[in-house]
């Protein structure tokens, strides 16, 4: 999906970036701590943007082709920029004590909100209700999840690494200006493709056992994996049952051979 659709995605982080980074370098003219404050919450906002703004695009070219312009798609992020951001900073907050404390306690944190921006995006959840949503779908597959994040900072990981090593040539502050630009519009729009279809998926797996979608096994019952060659369906369980009723029944309808005539039978074999 990144290569089929690269141009687009791209450009949707390319202008919030390019946008925001012209904002904070107008701002940044003036000076002062205050100036500066501005210029750093616009650059959050804008990384909360392009976050919102790319989930809504990675929703809309899940059909194969992308339905909404550049601006549409911006104009969507906007509209649920305040739940976002409200939600993302809470869930860092909450993350950053669980990292500094002991770690692991950030790691699930990190795993069990993993999809918390598209729950907002997509489905339109309030702030809080955000993060119980997301626990929701997540609860069962976790080790999935984690794992999938994991693999993703690596990549992000690396490319920063190559692009850092190939903007090293430029001056330095014009090096952290087109490195948050660049590597931002290249490598957002990835994270953003990876966390939401990762929603998509935990939205359309089985999630209780009464889900048509759980897999049914012997007896009817949920959870057992269907067997090859056996066919699936709502059998009644082992046990005791009554012997069938005395009486005369008709034979079965078919062609059977005549019976051998009375006395011609072979002899009982030894011991009899």
């Amino acid at each position: 999906m990144y290569r089929a659709h690269a141009g687009h995605l791209i450009g949707i982080a390319f202008v919030i970036y390019v946008g925001a980074a012209i904002l904070d370098g107008l701002i940044s003219l003036v000076g002062g701590f205050i100036v500066a404050l501005v210029g750093l919450i616009i650059t959050v906002l804008a990384g909360y943007l392009v976050q919102a703004a790319l989930v809504k695009s990675v929703q809309d070219i899940r059909d194969g082709r992308a339905d909404l312009s550049i601006g549409e798609t911006v104009s969507a992020g906007t509209a649920v920029l305040l739940p976002v951001t409200g939600a993302a900073i809470l869930a860092g907050i909450a993350i950053g004590i669980g990292l500094i404390l002991i770690i692991v306690p950030g790691l699930f944190l990190i795993t069990i909100w993993a999809v918390i921006i598209p729950v907002i995006v997509i489905e339109r959840a309030g702030v809080l209700s955000s993060f119980g949503r997301s626990y929701q779908l997540v609860r069962g597959r976790g080790w999935h999840v984690f794992g999938t994040l994991v693999l993703a900072w690596i990549i992000q990981f690396v490319v920063n690494i190559v692009l850092g090593a190939l903007l090293s040539a430029l001056p330095l502050f014009l090096r952290n200006a087109v490195s948050t630009v660049v590597t931002g519009a290249l490598v957002a729009p990835f994270i953003a493709l990876i966390v939401t279809l990762i929603y998509f998926r935990l939205l359309a797996a089985p999630t209780t056992p009464q889900d048509p979608a759980y897999p049914q096994g012997p007896y009817g019952q949920p959870g057992f994996p269907p067997q090859d060659g056996y066919p699936q369906g709502n059998y009644p369980p082992p046990g005791n049952y009554p012997p069938p009723p005395p009486g005369n029944y008709p034979p079965p309808p078919g062609n059977y051979p005549p019976p051998p005539a009375e006395g011609n039978y072979p002899p009982p074999p030894p011991g009899s």
